[in-house]
């Protein structure tokens, strides 16, 4: 009986027995941030490049985490990432072709610039779908035909009184150094620059 006692004692204080589960100190908000942090990381082709390079891609129990990162795509966990290309390049990554070509330097650079593109074009690409674009503009219809009922229509219209704006004419640009009502002719101001010459050439002498 006491042997038994002492097996079950064992048992229990086993870390393989279903009583003893682990549990995170602060209810998984520790690893919650880690894993976040570590999602986003993805977003960065030159550190995607860093782990290719460090051979962190060919390990088979990376692989299988990369695989188990992919809860984050649920829509419960998605609100928390701030850069959403992390998730698209965290299903690349399940490709083993993308996996050993990014271990090259020109593929990372041309994976980075493709990147940027998308940043440049988005918003104008985007914009251009959700903008309304103007209908065209409808046909102009003819005319109503008029019943022969109709007295018919005079062909000439009434005078109008000419407005006192269109009966002044217009003043040339030659005539806006002269003010209006002066009775300067081009003539008299002609003479009197020569005078004003001669007068000049006079007290000179």
């Amino acid at each position: 009986m006491a042997s038994n006692y002492g097996l079950n004692e064992e048992a229990a204080d086993s870390p393989s027995s279903p009583t003893n589960v682990y549990k995170d100190p602060d209810d998984g908000r520790q690893r919650f941030l880690l894993e976040l942090e570590f999602v986003q990381c993805l977003a960065n082709p030159t550190y995607i490049h860093y782990l290719a390079q460090n051979r962190y891609l060919e390990d088979e129990a990376f692989i299988g985490y990369l695989k188990y990162l992919q809860y984050w795509q649920q829509p419960e966990y998605i609100k928390y990432i701030m850069y959403p290309h992390c998730l698209f390049f965290l299903e690349l990554l399940q490709n083993a072709n993308f996996r050993s070509a990014m271990a090259h330097p020109a593929n990372k650079e041309l994976a980075h610039r493709q990147q940027f593109y998308f940043w440049k074009n988005y918003r104008n690409n985007r914009l251009k779908h959700i903008l309304p674009r103007s209908f065209p503009e409808p046909a102009a219809l003819p005319p109503p035909v008029s019943a022969p009922s109709q007295a018919p229509v005079p062909t000439t219209a009434p005078a109008m009184a000419a407005s006192p704006a269109a009966a002044t004419p217009a003043l040339s640009p030659m005539q806006y150094g002269i003010p209006p009502g002066s009775g300067l002719s081009k003539n008299d101001m002609k003479n009197a620059a020569i005078d004003r010459r001669k007068r000049k050439h006079e007290r000179s002498m």
